[in-house]
């Protein structure tokens, strides 16, 4: 199963300065892409479909990955498939596991040496970035952490602005904060 070290921060600074500093430490462009995730009950890990559309091309994949929900690195394995038809897997997954619920986002994508920067704009929570450190054979955690926190840097994410868990965690946390402001006023 492949391993990368992941980091994931809010945006402090503005969404387009931020592109800017990955662009220029990818020199490359980047690549817009447009993703919605269903995330689905897993009995370990996380389940999600993930739809992709880019400027070349339209596809589906079925993402399993498990990771400790903590700030900073943190090792995650994952096993990626191909889908051929999105609605029927979404069904299938739907009635057999049970749906969480869905993220939507804009994702920019640079690469730099062996890492994937992520600049994300998600629909509902705001600006935030993602580092994935795609781990060699024979690196270490510890070389991978290193790499992400030396990127983080580059980038100007700040330790403070590291955050846990998922976007999903994140919408579900924003969604059960709602309910019961909603809860609480109402009697």
């Amino acid at each position: 199963m492949p391993k990368n070290v992941e980091i994931k921060a809010a945006l402090k600074m503005d969404f387009d300065s931020f592109k800017s500093i990955a662009k220029k430490l990818s020199e490359n462009e980047g690549e817009k892409l447009v993703q919605h995730d269903i995330f689905y009950k897993s009995p370990m890990g996380r389940l999600k479909l993930r739809s992709i559309k880019s400027e070349v091309a339209d596809e589906a994949q079925l993402i399993y990955y498990k990771r400790p929900d903590q700030e900073g690195p943190k090792l995650s394995d994952f096993s990626i498939t191909p889908v051929v038809d999105l609605s029927s897997m979404d069904t299938v997954l739907s009635q057999s596991m049970g749906k969480i619920g869905e993220v939507k986002k804009v994702r920019y994508v640079f690469i730099v040496d062996q890492t994937r920067i992520h600049a994300d704009q998600v629909e509902g929570l705001g600006n935030y970035m993602e580092l994935e450190v795609m781990m060699k054979p024979d690196q270490s955690i510890e070389e991978g952490e290193a790499i992400a926190h030396t990127l983080m840097k580059s980038l100007c994410v700040d330790e403070s602005d590291l955050i846990t868990g998922a976007y999903m965690d994140m919408i579900l946390k924003k969604m059960l904060n709602f309910l019961f402001l909603t809860l609480h006023f109402r009697t």
